[in-house]
């Protein structure tokens, strides 16, 4: 149960981090301007952004009991509801899904599915 209750406090925390932006060395200069706008300004449904290029993963997903499915290294992990965002748009046409690790587990805080264009 302690494990569980600072996972809990991690995610609760998320809300009230400052946004952290990824360190662009040039590896993203071949990346439309619009594709990067649309990382930069997805936020989640709690209101606070997913990150920005480098922390978002193109991926395949697959939808079981009513909710989405990500791979994760190899592992498929159920995306939470509160994850799910809708009606933002999608310029990759992949789906694409933002995690953290916290002690080994993965923690998704965005998903946007491959149909959201």
């Amino acid at each position: 149960m302690h494990g569980l209750a600072k996972l809990a406090l991690v995610v609760a925390s998320m809300g009230v981090t400052v946004t952290l932006h990824a360190v662009d060395r040039g590896q993203f200069k071949d990346v439309p301007e619009e594709v990067r706008t649309w990382f930069k300004s997805v936020t989640g449904p709690n209101g606070v952004p997913c990150c920005d290029v480098s922390d978002g993963h193109r991926t395949g997903y697959d939808v079981r009991d009513g909710g989405y499915w990500v791979p994760v290294d190899g592992e498929w992990i159920r995306v939470p509801g509160a994850a799910v965002i809708r009606n933002t748009g999608n310029p990759v046409g992949d789906a694409v899904v933002w995690y953290v690790r916290y002690n080994g587990t993965v923690v998704i805080r965005c998903f946007v599915p491959a149909n959201e264009v």
